[in-house]
């Protein structure tokens, strides 16, 4: 009876394992924001020389449904960044590269915040299956 009953805990465990701790795991590890990190850290390299230095830049302008066209931008004084959600704000490019440095900052925090959450999961998983 004892050790039926104990099996039936093991049972239990590993079923948390493989529906709780392994789902949180695998979330947890999708949530690293390293693509938008960077995302962020080519925007600024590719602002940073050019602060002064640009009059007038070539692009390519996003049409939608993967449909793009070159178009010439006479003025740079100012710039749009997408800020998230399909919102862009117009930004000086100083004000651009601020922006930037505080989103990079913020998502190293929030890597730094899910690579501890990742190692307690896993922390967990090896202390109920060792």
């Amino acid at each position: 009876m004892e050790d039926s009953a104990r099996q039936e805990k093991v049972r239990k465990y590993e079923e948390f394992v493989d529906k709780r701790l392994k789902p949180d795991l695998i979330h947890a590890i999708s949530q690293r924001f390293f693509e938008q990190q960077q995302i962020f850290s080519d925007l600024r390299r590719n602002l940073k020389p050019r602060e002064d230095s640009v009059t007038s830049i070539r692009t390519l302008v996003n049409l939608g449904s993967e449909y793009t066209c070159s178009r010439s931008v006479p003025d740079t004084q100012r710039i749009f960044v997408d800020i998230g959600f399909g919102f862009h704000v117009e930004f000086t490019w100083s004000e651009a590269l601020n922006y930037i440095e505080k989103r990079e900052e913020k998502i190293a925090r929030q890597i730094e915040e899910y690579t501890r959450l990742i190692a307690s999961i896993k922390a967990q998983i090896k202390l109920v299956c060792p």
